[in-house]
C-alpha cells in the first residue's frame, strides 16, 4: 500500500515537473512548439539534472539548489533547440504518410532510372557529366547534342516533350542549334487499345459511349503521350473528332513534375546561374501549363475565349474554330466539331492544284494571329502547321487550343509601340517599348541598351534583310545581356510568332513576318486615328476619370485651406510595408538579445572570479553564487537567439 502510494506521488511529482518546465522552456523560447516535443526534451533534463545533482557533489548547498533549477531548464532548453535543429517541427507529423511516400520514392527511383537509361542510349553521358566541348568542334558538337537531346526528350515523354518545346522558345537561354533542334519535337507513341480508351469514356460520360455515339472508330487518327483522336459520329448525327486523354498521363505526368521540381531547387540551391534564371519559378510555370493541358476544360474555355473575342468588331480575320459539343465533354474527353481540311504540312500539292495564293494565306494567317495577340489578348500560343488546316473552301482553321497565351492591355500597348519603332527605326523608342516589356534589373543601362538595340536594327531590320529565327534569338540574348527578365506571357508571344515565321516560309518563301507585323501596326494606329475609335477611347477614358474628377475639387479646396493656415505637410513613412517592419524588428530583437548574452556572460565570469566577499556560507562567497545565476541569463538569452535562427527565418 506504501509502495503504491509512493509511486503515484511520485508519478504526480514526475508530471508536475515536466509540465512546469514545458511551459517554461515553451514561455522562455516564446515561440509555438509542440507539447510532445517539450515534454520529450523536459524529460531528458531531468535526466541531465540528474547528473548535474551528482556532479556537484558534496558542494551541493541550499542557494544553489535554483541554481540547479535553473540549469534543469536550460537543458530542457537546450534539448529543444537541438531537437529542432535536427528534427524541424512538423516534420514527424508526416509519419502517417511514410508508407505513400515510399512508394513515391520507389516509382521516382524507377522513373529516374528510365530517364537515365534514355540518356545513356543517346548519348547524352559527357553533357551529363559537365564535360563541354572545345572550340573549333563546338558548333558541329553543339548540333550533334541538340539532336541527340531532342530525341531523348521525344523518348522520355509528354512532360519532357512539352519541356523541350517551351525551352525552345527560349532564346536567351539556349545556344540557336538548340532552339531550332527542339522546335521539331514531335512525339508519336503506339495508341492505347480501345478497350482501355472505352473505359476513360464510360467514365467521362457516365454511361457507355453507344448512348452518345452512333458510330465510333476504334482506330486513333493521331496518338501523343497525353492523348489520342478518334473520329466518330454523335447519334443526332454531327461528325466530331474525340480527344481522350490516354490512362496514366495524369500519373506519369506528376512524377515527372516532381523530378523537375527536386532537380530545377537543386540547380537553384547550389549554383548561381540557377539563381538568376529562377529555375524553380520556371518550373511552377511549366507545370502551371501543363496541368491546363491535362484539363481538356480549360481547352474548351480558351476555345471559347478566342472564338469571343473574334467576333468582335475590331477582329476582322476569320479562320475556323471547331466548335465545342459542351455535353458529351469533359475533363478528359473534349468532343469537337469536325472540319474538312488538310493539315498545312501536307497542303503544298492541294494549294497548287487549286491555285490558291501563297500570300494572301500568309497574310489573313498573320492578320489572325496579331490580332488575337494585339487586340483580343488571348492568343494561339503553338500555331505549327499541324495545328493549322487548309479547308475546302480554301480557307484557314486553327486546331488544338491546350496552349494558349494571354496578355494584358497594358503589355499589348507596349508591344505595339515596339512595331511601330521597329517601323521608323529608331532604337530609342525600341527601347522604351522593350523596358515596357520586360522586367528591367536594378543595374540596367538605358544608353548602352539603346546602342545594342541600334546595332540589331542595322543587323536584322534594314532594307534588304529578311528576318528569320536568328533575329529572335539576338533580340533574347541581348535582352538577357542587360539584365532584362522577360515576362512568361512574353515570351509566349514571341514562341508564336517565331513559329509563325516558320510556318509563313514554308507557305511563302518570300513572306517577311516583320513587313507583315509593321502593316498590321499602322493600320491598327490609322483606325485609332478614325473618329469614331477617338471618340469611344475618350468616352472609356471619361468614364475611368469621373470618379477622380468628382473627388478633385474637394480635395483641392483642403489643400488650399491648409496653405492658408500654414498646416500644409508631407509626411513620408520609413518601412511601410508590415513586412520590412517585421525583419527589421525580429532583426534588432536577435541582435539586442545577443549582445545582452554576451555582456551577462561577462560579467558572471567576473563574478566568478572574485575569491573576495561576503560569503553565503563558509564555502560558498555571495559573488559566485550571482555569477551562477548570471550565467544561467546569459545561456538562456543566447539559447533563445539560436532557436530563432533555427525557427523564424527571415525573408528581407
Amino acid at each position: 500500500m506504501e509502495l503504491t502510494l509512493f509511486l503515484i506521488i511520485a508519478a504526480v511529482t514526475l508530471v508536475i515537473t515536466v509540465s512546469l518546465l514545458s511551459v517554461g522552456a515553451r514561455r522562455l523560447l516564446g515561440l509555438r512548439i509542440g507539447k510532445a516535443r517539450a515534454a520529450f526534451a523536459s524529460l531528458a533534463a531531468l535526466g541531465a539534472s540528474a547528473l548535474i545533482g551528482s556532479a556537484m557533489g558534496e558542494a551541493r548547498h541550499t542557494p544553489l539548489v535554483s541554481v540547479q533549477i535553473g540549469l534543469t531548464l536550460l537543458a530542457t532548453v537546450g534539448f529543444l533547440a537541438l531537437s529542432e535543429a535536427m528534427v524541424p517541427s512538423g516534420s514527424l507529423s508526416g509519419m502517417v504518410r511514410w508508407p505513400r511516400q515510399i512508394r513515391d520514392r520507389l516509382a521516382r527511383t524507377r522513373r529516374y532510372g528510365q530517364l537515365s537509361r534514355i540518356a545513356m542510349r543517346h548519348g547524352l553521358g559527357d553533357a551529363l557529366r559537365g564535360r563541354g566541348l572545345q572550340a573549333p568542334e563546338a558548333a558541329l558538337g553543339r548540333a550533334h547534342l541538340a539532336r541527340r537531346l531532342r530525341l531523348a526528350l521525344e523518348d522520355g515523354g509528354a512532360t519532357f516533350v512539352k519541356l523541350g518545346q517551351v525551352l525552345s522558345t527560349r532564346y536567351d537561354l539556349l545556344p540557336p542549334e538548340f532552339v531550332a533542334e527542339l522546335t521539331k519535337l514531335q512525339h508519336q507513341v503506339t495508341p492505347d487499345p480501345w478497350e482501355e480508351v472505352k473505359q476513360v469514356l464510360t467514365a467521362e460520360l457516365g454511361r457507355e459511349p453507344e448512348t452518345f455515339f452512333a458510330e465510333f472508330d476504334p482506330e486513333p487518327l493521331a496518338a501523343g503521350s497525353i492523348a489520342q483522336v478518334h473520329r466518330a459520329r454523335l447519334a443526332t448525327g454531327e461528325e466530331v473528332a474525340v480527344k481522350v486523354q490516354r490512362p496514366g498521363a495524369q500519373e506519369l505526368v506528376d512524377l515527372d513534375l516532381d523530378i523537375l521540381f527536386r532537380v530545377s531547387r537543386k540547380i537553384e540551391e547550389h549554383t548561381s546561374w540557377g539563381r538568376g534564371l529562377g529555375t524553380v519559378d520556371l518550373a511552377e510555370g511549366f507545370a502551371l501549363s501543363l496541368h491546363e493541358e491535362l484539363d481538356f476544360r480549360i481547352e474548351a474555355r480558351n476555345m471559347a475565349a478566342i472564338r469571343a473575342a473574334a467576333e468582335t468588331p475590331e477582329q476582322t480575320s476569320r479562320m475556323r474554330m471547331p466548335h465545342v459539343h459542351e455535353e458529351v465533354s469533359g475533363k478528359r474527353v473534349l468532343v469537337l466539331e469536325w472540319l474538312n481540311g488538310t493539315p498545312l504540312n501536307a497542303a503544298g500539292t492541294a494549294i497548287e492544284e487549286r491555285g490558291l495564293d501563297r500570300a494572301e494565306l500568309v497574310r489573313q494567317l498573320m492578320e489572325c494571329i496579331l490580332e488575337q495577340i494585339m487586340i483580343g489578348g488571348v492568343f494561339h500560343a503553338d500555331p505549327h502547321p499541324g495545328n493549322i488546316m487548309l479547308m475546302q473552301d480554301g480557307g484557314l482553321g486553327l486546331l488544338d487550343f491546350g496552349s494558349v497565351g494571354r496578355i494584358s492591355r497594358v503589355l499589348r500597348e507596349a508591344l505595339s509601340k515596339l512595331l511601330l519603332a521597329i517601323d521608323r527605326g529608331d532604337p530609342v523608342a525600341l527601347s522604351d517599348a522593350l523596358l515596357e516589356l520586360v522586367d528591367r534589373g536594378e543595374d540596367t543601362d538605358e544608353r548602352l541598351l539603346e546602342r545594342d538595340l541600334g546595332r540589331f536594327m542595322a543587323r536584322h531590320l534594314t532594307p534588304g534583310t529578311r528576318p528569320d529565327t536568328e533575329m529572335f534569338s539576338d533580340l533574347f540574348r541581348l535582352v538577357a545581356r542587360h539584365g532584362l527578365t522577360v515576362p512568361p506571357e512574353i515570351a509566349a508571344t514571341f514562341r508564336a510568332l517565331a513559329t509563325m515565321e516558320g510556318v509563313m516560309t514554308q507557305l511563302n518563301p518570300g513572306a517577311d513576318i516583320i513587313a507583315e507585323a509593321r502593316t498590321f501596326a499602322t493600320a491598327q494606329m490609322e483606325r485609332k486615328l478614325r473618329p469614331e475609335s477617338i471618340g469611344r477611347a475618350l468616352a472609356e477614358e471619361a468614364l475611368t476619370l469621373a470618379p477622380v474628377l468628382r473627388r478633385l475639387p474637394r480635395r483641392i479646396e483642403r489643400i488650399t485651406s491648409d496653405l492658408e493656415q500654414g498646416k500644409l505637410g508631407v509626411q513620408v513613412r520609413l518601412l511601410a510595408d508590415g513586412r520590412d517592419r517585421h525583419f527589421v524588428r525580429s532583426l534588432v530583437h536577435d541582435v539586442v538579445l545577443a549582445f545582452l548574452g554576451g555582456v551577462t556572460a561577462l560579467v558572471g565570469v567576473l563574478l566568478l572570479g572574485i575569491g573576495q566577499g561576503p560569503r553565503i556560507t563558509s564555502s560558498l562567497p555571495l559573488y559566485q553564487l550571482m555569477g551562477y545565476h548570471v550565467l544561467l541569463v546569459s545561456c538562456a538569452l543566447v539559447l533563445r537567439v539560436v532557436f530563432h535562427v533555427f525557427r523564424a527565418p527571415r525573408h528581407g
